[in-house]
Formats: structure tokens, sequence, C-alpha cells
């Protein structure tokens, strides 16, 4: 006899579509400013078109903010061409760094701007970030410097810069802690003004050596130095150069890039070696801008010495208060943050949290974009617990 068949299960009964949860809302932006947005993508069966479906951006998405999309793509396209005889001098697109002492946590970043990203050139901003000495006694140093324009060696130059800079305040760390920590702003501004003039006269010296124009093997440097003591609340900026010094103080940003004006600059590049010092007007906070050189320097290897940079010294040493932001930035991200008020209000309500971001929210935060600004980014942030 026959076995007879076995019973074939009837298919189960559909499940009801599931309930999605609501969409999160858009990030609200000032009138008369555009928010863009995000598409999810999502993978059919093979042979299968995937679906896109657009949804809204979330506050930590937003690729570009102002009146339209600027020119060049969002992402890194072409890669500097290289020397296989010089590929230690390659800088990677972008680089990310953090820490955390005493009251502050840092966040660091530099990258490609669009414009060097579509053409295939490298990273003309370099950055820093360097700890000396151990526990209450060190010293965390944040430096950056921007190549200039046009010039084949402009991300070498920007690098070299770091580099003197960073050799010079570690060398002189025990002295930079004890004025910091006494609130000596002259001798901190006298001292570091002499460690500045070192580092760019041996980057002209540099120039010298391989041959090029001084003025083109050239880079501007802007430098943050913060103690890890916790109970040691001072903050010194100091450099030479474009960028910006900006303080998010109760979710309202602050302009307190140390000024000069046309006739400093001037009277400032006429001076030399060995010119009486000469003082300008205090800032509100009580710092003075010392334009000229009058400052020994010590003997050089190169004849003839080394020339000072033209451009005018900047100096601020003030006093942090908790819950606030102090972001140094290259010009890259200054001058939109002074020039698109979309970009401001955007990163004023990203960076006034209580918790700082992390690495890839900063990152992610810091290469927001306005149409119109093309050039590197390199910005470091400081939050104050």
């Amino acid at each position: 006899m026959a076995p007879t068949d076995p019973q074939v299960p009837s298919p189960p009964a559909p499940l009801p579509d599931p309930q999605l949860p609501p969409a999160p809302p858009a990030p609200q932006f000032p009138e008369g400013h555009a928010a863009t947005s995000v598409t999810a993508v999502t993978g059919g069966r093979s042979g299968e078109a995937a679906a896109v479906s657009p949804v809204p951006a979330s506050p930590s998405a937003v690729d570009y903010v102002g009146s339209g999309p600027p020119t060049y793509d969002p992402e890194p396209t072409a890669l500097p061409a290289a020397d296989p005889d010089g590929l230690g001098e390659l800088v990677a697109d972008t680089v990310l760094d953090g820490a955390r002492y005493g009251a502050c946590t840092l966040r660091a970043v530099s990258m490609r701007g669009d414009s060097a990203r579509y053409r295939g050139e490298p990273r003309r901003d370099s950055l820093l970030t360097a700890r000396f000495g151990t526990g209450e006694q060190a010293l965390v140093l944040v430096a950056m410097a921007t190549g200039v324009r046009g010039t084949p060696g402009a991300h070498l130059a920007a690098a070299e810069a770091c580099r003197w800079i960073g050799r010079a305040v570690g060398r002189s760390r025990h002295r930079l802690v004890e004025d910091i920590r006494a609130a000596r702003r002259g001798d901190l501004k006298s001292g570091l003004h002499r460690l500045t003039d070192r580092s760019l006269g041996m980057l002209r010296a540099s120039a010298a050596e391989r041959g090029v124009d001084p003025e083109e093997y050239a880079a501007s440097l802007r430098c943050l130095l913060v103690p890890a003591d916790p109970d040691c609340r001072t903050r010194v900026f100091f450099g030479v150069g474009d960028g910006g010094l900006f303080r998010l103080r109760d979710g309202a940003w602050q302009d307190i890039e140390p000024q000069v004006s046309p006739a400093d600059t001037a009277d400032r590049s006429a001076g030399g070696f060995g010119s009486p010092a000469k003082t300008f007007a205090e800032t509100p906070e009580g710092d003075r801008l010392t334009m000229d050189f009058g400052i020994p320097t010590p003997p050089s290897p190169y004849e003839p010495a080394p020339e000072p940079p033209r451009e005018p010294f900047r100096f601020r040493a003030s006093v942090a208060r908790p819950g606030d932001a102090l972001v140094m930035c290259t010009a890259g991200l200054a001058d939109p943050l002074r020039g698109e008020a979309a970009l401001c209000a955007y990163l004023a309500r990203r960076w006034s949290g209580r918790t700082p971001p992390g690495l890839a929210a900063f990152l992610a935060d810091a290469q927001v974009r306005v149409k119109g600004y093309a050039d590197d980014r390199t910005a470091a942030a400081v939050w104050e617990a």
C-alpha cells in the first residue's frame, strides 16, 4: 500500500505592517537660511534597484548652511601628487585629536578645504597637539599653521613652523607653567614673543637652505597653551597671522581675537632686531600688544641672521569660566564664522551643551560648509567643566 502524502501546513496569516516611529524633527535654522536633508538608502533583493527615501536631517547630519550648496563636492576627490622619494612629505586629508586634562576637554581637527580636495592639492594647514610634562605640571600646546597660498611647499612650511614652536615651548615649559600659574602676563608675552620670533626665523633660514624665496616658504602661526593643573584656569593664546579666536559663553559668540591696526602693521614691518620695543593700547582685559621686536635673539648659525616675521605678534591671556568654550582656528573657519550667521547659530547650538562633543561629532560640526568658503579648516576647542 502506498504511503499517504504528508500534510502540508497552510501558510501563516500575514503579519500587520510594523508601526514606524515618527521621524525626528528637522533642525531649526535662522530665517532665510535653508536646511539640508540626508537620504537613507535601503538595499533591495538581487536585481532590484535600491529605494531612496528622504529623511529629515538630524542635528549632527547637516552638510552645509547658508543660501545654497557649495560649489564643490563634500567628500575628497583627487589625492595630491606623490613623489616616490618624498613620501614622508605627504599629509593626510584630515587629522583629528582630543584629550581631557584638569577642568577642560580639548578637541582639535585639521582638514583639507573643498577647493584643495577638488584640485588634488595637499592640505596647507598643519596641526600639532602635544603634552609636555606629567601630572599637574604638564602643559598642553595646540599649534596650527597655514602655508602661503599657491606655493608648492606650503604644507611643508606649515608643518615645520608647528615643529619649531613645539620644540621651543617644550624646552621652556617649566618657566611657562610658572608664569601662567602666577599670572605674569608681561613675562609670558615677552617670552612667547621671543619663542615665536625664533621659530619663524628658523623657518626663513630653512627657506634659504632649500633655495626658495623666504616670502613663499612662510606660514601663519597660532598657538594655545593650556595647563593641566585643574586649579589653573588661565588660557594663553599667541601667534602671528590671520585666523580667529572666539569664546562661546552663555550660548553667544564673542570674537576675542587681539586686534591691530594697519598703521601698527606698517610700523611693525619697519622694525628689526635691536630696535626699541613699542607698546600700544591695552585691550579691555588688560592684554597689551607689543608690535616691535626689541627682544634679543640668540646667536644663529646662519649668516645672515634670519629676518623676523613681518606680521604683528598677537597675545592674549584670559581666565576661563565654567561652561566656556574657547575656539582657536585658522582663517578657513574664522572667515565663515565672521561672515555667515547661520554657521554661528548652528555651532552655538551644537557646542553649548553641558557635555563636549566626541571626536566624530566635533569633526562633523567643524566641516559644516558654507558657499564661498573653500579653504582648509583647522580648529581647536577647549570646553571648561
